[in-house]
């Protein structure tokens, strides 16, 4: 069995996962979901790397998947550690040395959401979480998501550089939430092809996918863990 690290996104604790991670211990897996720091604008992608290293401790057989700006820092833990699989997750996929803040630009993201936004009706890029993140998600349940918030990820982070000269050479999967109103399906699936070189696996889902979509997610996860 694996250990599966669940590596939130922006704004996110390790409670997003929770859904996830009850199906994952059902099907007799470890899993570790840590908060990533927040609150301190002086930290970078390391320490965030270094926060996943400390958590998971001795652990072994893992698979590190990364939800969305979780995807900065997954492959660090690769660098880290002995890593079985990295997995995405409607994940914003660096390039070496491209910062956070410039990724934005540098894929294209704005004109996706435009194009996207043209043919749902402005859906996609809406300001009201309820419709941009969590229209498939129980209201009481993205209530109680966004109340977890908190100032992450830092803007040091977001400044620097990805650190690494290269995608680690670990077996590397993607999922698209094909139901996204934040990354468009169709922006996801150019990520996976043109920085991944892969054919992603898709899910019928929000952007937040762990929350309305657990049982589905944790079957795509387990299925993409054993390659």
């Amino acid at each position: 069995m694996s250990t599966f690290v669940l590596i939130h996104g922006a704004g996110d604790v390790g409670w997003s996962w929770h859904l996830v991670e009850a199906e994952l211990r059902a099907r007799g897996h470890d899993v570790v979901a840590p908060d990533l720091p927040g609150d301190d604008d002086s930290l970078t992608l390391d320490d965030y790397a270094d926060a996943v290293v400390e958590a998971v401790g001795d652990r072994r057989d893992l698979v590190v998947v990364g939800h969305s700006y979780g995807a900065f820092t997954a492959p660090l833990i690769a660098a880290r550690r002995q890593v079985d699989a990295l997995i995405l997750v409607a994940g914003m996929v660096p390039e070496p040395g491209e910062t956070p803040d410039a990724w934005w630009s540098n894929t294209g993201y704005a004109e996706a959401v435009r194009r996207q936004a043209e043919r749902d009706g402005g859906l996609t890029g809406s300001d009201d979480p309820h419709v941009s993140f969590y229209h498939d998600v129980p209201r009481a349940l993205a209530e109680e998501a966004m109340s977890k918030e908190r100032a992450h990820p830092s803007s040091a982070a977001s400044a620097q550089p990805w650190p690494l000269d290269a995608w680690p050479r670990v077996p590397t999967r993607f999922v698209v939430c094909t139901e996204d109103r934040f990354l468009p399906p169709e922006f996801q699936r150019r990520l996976a092809r043109e920085r991944l070189d892969v054919t992603p696996d898709e899910i019928a889902a929000s952007h937040c996918a762990a929350l309305s979509r657990p049982r589905e997610l944790a079957d795509v996860l387990t299925a993409a863990a054993k390659g």
